[in-house]
């Protein structure tokens, strides 16, 4: 966990009155169960600024705070089962995006792996038992080929490649990774 993190914790009780214990409680009695929802909730119901909100949000769901899951841990329940094939692509991609530089930050959730500098500029998602999808912002960037609109896939990237092989991950795929990590 990050400093910025751990003083946010620190300091949620006396920005808000309660621990992330008890607002870990409060979002997991009956009501909204998805993210943005929680975040809405606490934002709307019980005037709680937007970082805190996703910061109670995010340890409700088990990625921050005392009882998070392990990075590694979220990253091997994803290739678990029928999707362990599309691990070693899943690598291939972290270690080409970890040569763009020592601020490259591999943040694992449930569902995907985000890609962040500054701020998040990629993410891998194994999307099906035979197909990762990785989400690019690249903004003013027109989808072409392979490029394509991000559509429903994630809100949190602008564009999406379909990699179903390892051939794919070329160097037209790892040329639009660096793109959106410079533009990040």
């Amino acid at each position: 966990m990050d400093a910025a993190t751990e003083t946010m914790i620190r300091n949620l009780e006396e920005k808000t009155g309660k621990s992330m214990a008890q607002w870990v409680a409060v979002v997991k009695t009956p009501g909204p169960k998805k993210h943005g929802e929680i975040v809405k909730f606490l934002k709307e119901t019980h005037d709680m600024g937007h970082g805190y909100a996703n910061l109670v949000a995010h340890a409700a769901a088990g990625l921050v705070g005392d009882d998070a899951t392990a990075p590694e841990d979220l990253v091997a329940a994803q290739y678990a089962g029928d999707k362990a094939a599309l691990r070693p692509m899943y690598e291939a991609l972290v270690e080409a995006v970890g040569g763009f530089g020592a601020d490259v930050e591999i943040s694992p959730k449930k569902t995907c792996v985000s890609l962040r500098r500054s701020k998040q500029f990629a993410l891998i998602q194994p999307t099906t038992k035979t197909r990762l999808d990785v989400g690019l912002n690249l903004k003013g960037v027109p989808p072409a080929g392979r490029l394509e609109p991000s559509g429903s896939f994630s809100a949190m990237c602008t564009h999406r490649v379909r990699v179903e092989a390892p051939a794919q991950i070329d160097a037209e795929l790892i040329g639009w990774l660096k793109d959106a990590y410079k533009s990040s």
